[in-house]
């Protein structure tokens, strides 16, 4: 039931943060759709005769999108300050259904279809990076635009939600990708690069259809975020900068009733009050936390198992490796929640130390068993626990934190820098897993599993350092006061 004016309405300001997250799982949707075509899609440009789609062509192909992602991110700050929060989300809505068609149909007036070439590789990458653009803007703006919409008391737990629909958007790819494979199935690696003729009749499909209808799925939540985003308010602290204060005034008496919108709007107007300082106005402290914040998110290497989770579950010799990637899905799911219901109860962080100590667990666990004889459950079941402990910590609480430790001044560019740090990294480690995933010191040997897990457990350790030692914790803490939060650390 909707408030009266006085006390707000939550109904309202529930409704826009989800319009808001579906970007996060447009994100989610985008960036794992790869894992249910990478291998179909491999075995179509294998055939091509004018060159040799190798397996760094592969891992240049399954990581493109992340170019894209760079792109997107490093554009935001300048976009979002710009055009607005508002506007830059529906640009990215257009990008990403732009992208569903254009990878489920690379072909598109410009070359014959199912032909596989070297200009169609391009032009599916083409695709492929717009669609990363789209993320890339979505990711940085999405998380900001909910923390400047959010009453500071929730603003943790709606910020949280927007993970929640990244992980969501994975799950429902998972899901989406296996029910059109069906009866279908993946190719064998074995069988690649012998021509369609030489792979399994049940696999034929998926190297010739299945990957274009795995992509083009996304054509439809993305439509649907384009059009819904311009149902949406713009964010009072944009409107208060650049001179729409009554508009401003209305956004925030809808979310938190008339009376606190008195109090809120001029604290929003005295942090506003310098519209032109520098990045480095509050310190390199500020800038170097949420840049390191962003980069342990990804050296992690969480990427690396969300991208590529059936072929490690197949790695493992595992009858069904789709079929358990939706249980890793779901588990993830359940414990995103875990963060979502105790960010204000328990903090920042106490969930990130947690989270990483527990991932270490999982890392050291997968790098001693893997490959050994009769232990899959507890390789699995390490794999496991490291997504699980990742999903309650790095997962939603960096996004919660870069949406809300910047002072407002510098939030756009600031929010830019981090996040296109937290690409950068996010292609290094995807592009950089296969290869030493599969390194050996002799023939047969896992010592590439052991080495690429262990050194995952080390540098989640070195993660709970860093935010035992330098991040702040920022619960029950308004934007307005991240400003004076960060001149009192230049005094120390």
């Amino acid at each position: 039931m909707e408030k009266t004016p006085q006390t707000g309405s939550k109904l309202y300001l529930y409704s826009i943060v989800l319009v808001a997250v579906l970007g996060g799982l447009l994100f989610g949707y985008d960036t794992a759709v790869i894992s249910g075509a990478e291998k179909g899609l491999q075995a179509f440009f294998m055939e091509a005769d004018d060159f040799t789609y190798s397996n760094s062509w592969h891992g240049f192909t399954s990581a493109s999108a992340l170019i894209g992602c760079i792109i997107g991110s490093a554009l935001s700050g300048l976009l979002a300050t710009s055009l607005g929060r508002k506007k830059s989300l529906i640009i990215a809505g257009l990008l990403f259904f732009v992208s569903a068609l254009g990878s489920m149909n690379p072909e598109f007036l410009l070359f014959p279809y199912g032909k596989p070439s070297s200009s169609l590789l391009i032009m599916f990458n083409i695709y492929r990076i717009i669609g990363g653009i789209g993320v890339g803007l979505a990711s940085a703006i999405c998380p900001m635009y909910i923390g400047e919409v959010a009453p500071y008391k929730i603003r943790g737990m709606l910020v949280s939600w927007n993970q929640f629909a990244i992980i969501f958007g994975q799950l429902v790819v998972y899901f989406v990708n296996f029910f059109i494979l069906g009866d279908h199935i993946q190719p064998m690696v074995e069988e690649m690069g012998k021509g369609l003729a030489a792979i399994n009749p049940a696999a034929q499909w998926t190297v010739t259809t299945g990957w274009r209808y795995m992509f083009g799925s996304e054509a439809v939540p993305a439509g649907l975020f384009a059009l819904l985003i311009c149902f949406v308010p713009e964010t009072p602290r944009y409107l208060v900068s650049i001179g729409k204060n009554d508009e401003a005034f209305s956004v925030l008496s809808k979310i938190n009733g008339s009376g606190k919108a008195e109090i809120i709007l001029p604290e929003i107007k005295d942090s506003m009050t310098v519209k032109t300082e520098k990045l480095m106005t509050y310190g390199w402290m500020c800038i170097f936390v949420g840049i390191m914040l962003s980069v342990f998110q990804q050296i992690v290497g969480i990427n690396a198992v969300l991208y590529y989770a059936p072929r490690i579950f197949g790695d493992m010799s595992m009858e069904d490796p789709m079929m358990i990637t939706v249980i890793m899905g779901i588990s993830n799911i359940l414990f995103t929640l875990v963060a979502i219901f105790t960010v204000e109860k328990w903090g920042r962080k106490p969930l990130l130390i947690t989270g990483s100590l527990g991932m270490a667990l999982g890392a050291f666990g997968v790098a001693a068993t893997f490959g050994q004889p009769g232990v899959e459950w507890v390789t699995s079941l390490s794999l496991l626990v490291y997504a699980a402990c990742f999903m309650f910590s790095w997962g939603p609480i960096c996004w919660v934190l870069i949406a809300e430790i910047f002072p407002n001044t510098i939030r756009g560019k600031a929010v830019a820098i981090a996040v296109a740090f937290q690409w950068i990294f996010n292609f290094i480690v995807s592009s950089s897993f296969v290869p030493m995933f599969n390194m050996h010191l002799e023939p047969g040997d896992h010592f590439g599993h052991w080495f690429t897990y262990g050194l995952y457990g080390v540098l989640c350790l070195v993660a709970a350092v860093f935010v035992w030692k330098l991040v702040p914790e920022t619960k029950r803490r308004t934007l307005e006061e991240m400003s004076q939060m960060w001149k009192e650390r230049m005094k120390k």
